[in-house]
């Protein structure tokens, strides 16, 4: 019987399996998820050259005899007021963006997610007290509060980083408890704790994994809203300091001088539009192949 039950097993998670992969399949296959994938594959490779230094300019070399020098074969999205490659700028721009979105997202939805789990999983107290710190913060706006933080703080990429961080770790606490009130009295679940399985170890186990899809939507999501706040926060002055690149910073530059050099606006505004869509088009895509009702189509 249990080399019979054994083998029943293996079809169980062949077919699991397919059906995970269909679903991430699928999310590439609906318009939005194409158009996102194809946005997003532009960002990252432009973020890649400027991340291995394999962009045509230094982004920080500054070139008088070349300031505002309109696009050419030379300097393909133009110069600045500095004589800076704008081309090189947007891409380094980009990797800032990209590393300070992704850090910062990944520490909000790790520690995030793991307070709205263990909040909705045990209730009590530690729901009482997660219920009112998350409260405290969405009390504030969210770029008031990143912006307070980034000023407290010494200014660099990761000062940046923790602010966006603050203010999306409650987003993911929320979006983590709902769940798990649903999923800590279903079948499998309360079967875990009935055979002696400790709560953390069923919650580890079997609770976590079956939000992975809401989590995944969340994530991509944040990190379109995370870089539209380095943005902003770069923008008010508070972003990473130059000499870095940043797209907030550029487009704060290019206010004084778009009639002279529309360029210097035009072309990281196209970045910053093409990330923070780019995302969002993922995201849908991603809902639509996890929704149950449409099954991805």
């Amino acid at each position: 019987m249990s080399a019979a039950t054994g083998m029943s097993n293996v079809p169980d998670v062949a077919i699991d399996s397919s059906r995970r992969s269909h679903t991430w399949i699928a999310a590439f296959r609906t318009v939005p998820g194409i158009t996102g994938l194809v946005l997003m594959a532009v960002v990252v490779v432009l973020a890649l050259l400027a991340a291995f230094g394999l962009t045509p300019y230094n982004p920080a070399h500054q070139n008088v005899s070349e300031a505002l020098s309109a696009p050419s074969a030379k300097h393909w999205f133009g110069t600045d007021q500095f004589g800076r490659d704008t081309f090189s700028r947007v891409a380094a721009g980009l990797a800032n963006s990209l590393l300070i979105a992704v850090v910062s997202v990944a520490a909000a939805a790790v520690v995030g997610t793991l307070i709205g789990v263990l909040a909705g999983f045990f209730l009590g107290v530690t729901d009482r007290v997660v219920g009112i710190v998350t409260n405290v913060l969405f009390a504030f706006p969210s770029l008031l509060l990143a912006l307070a933080l980034a000023a407290t703080l010494q200014r660099s990429w990761l000062t940046v980083a923790i602010a966006i961080a603050v203010v999306y770790m409650p987003i993911f606490a929320r979006v983590a408890r709902g769940p798990v009130l649903t999923l800590r009295t279903a079948d499998y679940v309360q079967a875990s704790t009935a055979i002696g399985r400790r709560r953390f170890s069923t919650l580890f186990a079997h609770v976590i994994p079956n939000m992975r899809g809401i989590l995944v939507v969340q994530v991509t999501l944040s990190l379109s809203w995370a870089i539209l706040t380095e943005a902003a926060l770069s923008f008010l002055g508070f972003g990473t300091p130059p000499p870095a690149a940043s797209l907030g910073g550029m487009v704060y530059e290019a206010q004084a001088l778009t009639s002279v050099a529309p360029w210097m606006l035009l072309f990281p505004g196209a970045a910053l539009i093409c990330a923070v869509i780019g995302l969002n088009l993922l995201g849908d895509g991603l809902r639509a192949a996890l929704d149950p009702k449409t099954g991805g189509r």
